[in-house]
């Protein structure tokens, strides 16, 4: 929630966050796991690390991006990198230069 002007809301029966009234992650009820919202290219390069820890959504949505994440299987600064990548997707550009590397 560091990240500028992010927002919690619910979503279903998930938490989603949200940027803009725009998605970038969803967490379910149990929390074992988070959804990201990535580019076909960005979903390859993370998901090629481990496809048990990170893989994408295995329906449409998965086709257009979305992606699993496991908690307990990823580090830190993966988790970080990951939601930082899904929140620029889908923030406007002043708000992504404001998060910088």
């Amino acid at each position: 929630m560091s990240l500028p002007e992010a927002s919690e809301e619910p979503h279903f029966e998930k938490k989603s966050y949200r940027v803009k009234k725009k998605i970038f992650a969803t967490v379910g009820t149990e929390a074992d796991f988070f959804v990201v919202k990535l580019t076909p290219i960005q979903q390859s390069v993370f998901c090629s690390w481990d496809e048990s820890a990170c893989h994408p959504i295995p329906n449409k949505w998965g086709l257009q991006g979305w992606t699993q994440v496991y908690f307990g299987k990823v580090a830190e600064d993966f988790l970080k990198d990951i939601v930082k990548t899904s929140y620029s997707n889908v923030a406007p550009k002043k708000l992504v230069d404001l998060i910088g590397d």
